[in-house]
């Protein structure tokens, strides 16, 4: 038979852990190779932890779209990190705006495709440092490449 004591710190873990949940990243961590990495960050509270767990990683990738009157974050960003020889070390979908990687201390090219639309930056990770990047996006991309998408047919029926 439970005891007070034990009830209660039982419904204490209920009421809490929506709190602790919230307080760390909503994805769990991934291994692609010798690369772990997580993203997410949907959300304040998301967008809160990823930020405080980005200390624990070598590289912080964020993505933004321009927009009226403010900025958005983006989601479902491929990601493709290949290293100097060119290999690829990481090819993932971020399912949010954030993306936090650790990376072995080199010099490796970033390219983060939103829609089509291709952004590259390369990135030197040294031992002990963080690196952030954040990859932007503007509405004139998505334009010019939705009509890059568009067939000289579908161009005359409009």
């Amino acid at each position: 038979m439970p005891t007070t004591l034990s009830m209660a710190a039982m419904a204490a873990a209920l009421v809490f852990t929506p709190f602790v949940q919230a307080a760390s990243p909503a994805a769990a961590q991934e291994t692609a190779g010798n690369v772990s990495y997580i993203s997410g960050g949907v959300g304040e509270d998301e967008a809160a932890a990823m930020k405080s767990a980005a200390a624990g990683y070598p590289l912080e990738l964020q993505f933004v779209q321009k927009a009226t009157p403010r900025d958005e974050f983006l989601a479902d960003v491929k990601v493709r990190i290949t290293d100097r020889a060119r290999n690829v070390v990481l090819d993932a979908v971020a399912s949010g705006p954030f993306l936090l990687a650790k990376l072995p201390a080199g010099t490796y090219q970033i390219e983060a495709d939103h829609v089509g639309v291709v952004k590259r930056q390369t990135v030197d990770i040294r031992p002990g440092k963080h690196q952030r990047s954040v990859f932007v996006w503007s509405a004139t991309d998505e334009t010019r490449q939705s009509m890059a998408d568009t067939s000289p047919a579908d161009t005359a029926l409009r």
